[in-house]
């Protein structure tokens, strides 16, 4: 369903919704030392592995498509050579990037500044519904949740938090 601001509700994937919270054997090692670390996070597929190395990916939306190309062909080095790709899924080189890693074969991982049954931006359907299956669509904010521009440097932290 696309509403006013672009994102699409995916409701199929709500059942697959998972809560980690902060004190679960499963919430990402990474966080230690964070002085904001998030008391949960919503996820859909899974969380990147911390015994695996991570790097985020992230610039500009409005980029040239010399940008897209060098993000996609960086993502998809990066996910050759073993490396999880963590990201925001906006568009240019943040999708871009997450588009090379899977094109690799390899893992993935979206933060959002919305909930997780968002996809938000609508033009990343794509490697939205590929990250449920090869990578994981990460939110602190709990499902239904709207893109709101205060979501989106909260969401950076963690972007950063979960990346070596």
């Amino acid at each position: 369903m696309d509403t006013d601001s672009g994102e699409r509700k995916v409701t199929e994937m709500a059942e697959n919704i998972h809560y980690i919270r902060r004190n679960s054997d499963y919430f990402p090692l990474r966080f230690e030392g964070l002085s904001d670390v998030p008391q949960g996070l919503y996820c859909i597929g899974s969380l990147p592995d911390d015994n695996v190395p991570s790097v985020a990916v992230v610039g500009a939306r409005s980029c040239s498509s010399y940008g897209r190309k060098t993000a996609f062909a960086l993502g998809k080095f990066l996910a050759e050579h073993g490396v999880q790709v963590i990201s925001g899924m906006a568009m240019g080189i943040d999708s871009s990037a997450q588009e090379g890693a899977l094109a690799a074969g390899g893992k993935t991982f979206a933060v959002l500044g919305c909930g997780v049954d968002i996809c938000y931006p609508r033009t990343s359907y794509a490697v939205y519904d590929a990250l449920a299956v090869r990578g994981g669509i990460i939110a602190e904010v709990e499902p239904g949740a709207k893109p709101l521009a205060f979501n989106f440097p909260r969401r950076n932290r963690i972007i950063s938090a979960l990346s070596d």
